[in-house]
């Protein structure tokens, strides 16, 4: 029996297996097989939401075994080791519970095909302490590590708060400092969103004593926030950002991360809790597969047709993916991106199949939408087609953010769930409260 193996279930890996899976389910010579190192899919453009307590991802997640079963591929969790290319064997790490006992041991995958499409990590481009101090929003379980430091941090200093309000009668409420790093669309989606947490806190305090405000900083290296975006865009997210109290500083890098904040080459800016956002770079362990060539940040080198630069049988796509542009440049870190990947990557392997020439990759820009929570929305839609941004903000653009979403759904669970999901999200944000509180 012929194995397709797709490594990887984020916005493309998912989709693909989704697309193979429904194209094979009758086939008793090819088997569909995804392999992730979590038990569920949760879209990575919510994971900021997600850190702030706006949605559960209890309820947004998706579970790659149900959906394998009523999509026709097989799941297997584990996560990548490394490839044996002379035996066609993708390697998997042996697994263990939080205790050291052994779940399983180490695996190996034949394959006839393989697809990476392992998405990408922050990268903290080796900045002292970083990784010692900072919180990373790569994953679901990172996200919420940081949303319950989060409620624990406002809980301490709410307790503190009513004891200090007791003993002194001072009204001032503590404040918790929160800094960012990375001015890219997750740093400011995520300030945004945390401002709207703050507001949405503070509801539930009936008294001054008790409330917390949340002090937000957010810290760009370059000169101006949301480069991919027009700097007529850019500089409105950062008007808003600032209206909304949120500290802007561009043209700061960070030298090093200490428990107490950032130190830049000017300044140390306090922080309780300290984010890291800054720049994308690929999982370490793809430098180290025998063979693939990779780049500086790890990301495998892809031929025209997403076939990595020296194995025909191994597709690259995504953030882990190297892929140059016809027109210059290099194929974005977007879910957009990586969803047009896995669609080409399908047609090939079926004309693969057929032995038919492979088509290459066409990258097409369907624009940048960013979310400021409920105070914003901004972004260019269409440029890939008329050739200049069309700009848009306010709620027209909020449509069209929440909109990316429906479209992902609509990939993966087809049109009859995608509305059921969207009328059950409806009824969920009905009958709980607006903000994740546990």
């Amino acid at each position: 029996m012929e194995n397709i193996v797709i490594v990887g279930g984020g916005a493309g890996g998912l989709a693909l297996a989704t697309q193979l899976g429904n194209k094979f389910k009758r086939s008793k010579k090819v088997q569909v097989i995804l392999v992730d190192k979590n038990p569920s899919h949760i879209w990575k453009p919510l994971l900021h939401e997600v850190a702030a307590g706006s949605i559960d991802s209890a309820f947004d997640e998706l579970n790659y075994r149900y959906h394998g079963k009523k999509k026709h591929f097989n799941f297997i969790l584990g996560s990548l080791e490394t490839i044996d290319r002379d035996k066609s064997t993708l390697v998997l790490a042996e697994r263990r519970d939080d205790a050291g006992e052994l779940i399983t041991p180490k695996q190996h995958l034949h394959y006839d095909y393989a697809v990476i499409a392992i998405g990408g990590v922050s990268n903290d481009f080796g900045v002292p302490g970083a990784k010692e101090h900072c919180y990373f929003l790569d994953d679901k379980d990172q996200a919420e590590r940081f949303h319950q430091h989060l409620l624990n941090q406002t809980d301490r200093l709410s307790c503190e708060s009513l004891n200090s309000t007791a003993d002194t009668n001072n009204s001032a409420p503590p404040v918790l400092r929160i800094g960012i790093v990375g001015g890219g669309a997750t740093g400011v989606e995520l300030a945004a969103e945390l401002q709207h947490t703050a507001q949405g806190l503070s509801g539930y305090q009936r008294n001054v004593a008790g409330k917390v405000d949340y002090k937000i900083t957010l810290l760009e290296a370059g000169p101006r926030i949301l480069p991919a975006l027009s700097e007529k865009l850019s500089n409105a997210a950062q008007r808003t950002l600032e209206k909304i109290g949120i500290d802007v500083h561009c043209n700061t890098g960070v030298k090093s991360c200490s428990a107490e904040g950032f130190i830049t080459p000017d300044d140390t800016i306090a922080c309780n809790i300290r984010v890291w956002a800054a720049g994308i770079k690929a999982p370490s362990q793809l430098a180290s597969i025998a063979g693939l060539e990779c780049n500086n940040r790890n990301q495998l080198l892809v031929k025209p047709t997403l076939q990595s630069s020296n194995d025909e049988r191994i597709f690259v796509i995504g953030d882990c993916a190297s892929c140059a542009l016809p027109s210059g440049g290099f194929a974005p870190p977007r879910a957009q991106a990586a969803h047009q990947m896995a669609t080409l990557v399908y047609k090939n392997i079926l004309r693969s199949h057929r032995n038919k020439p492979l088509r290459e990759f066409r990258y097409r820009d369907y624009g940048s939408l960013v979310s400021l929570s409920n105070f914003n929305t901004v972004g260019g839609l269409m440029s890939g087609f008329v050739g200049s941004e069309m700009r848009i903000g306010g709620p027209i653009a909020r449509l069209a953010y929440l909109s990316l979403y429906r479209m992902h759904l609509l990939a993966i669970h087809g049109i009859y769930n995608s509305l059921l999901i969207a009328l059950a999200g409806r009824i969920h944000r009905a009958i709980k409260p607006k903000l994740k509180l546990h």
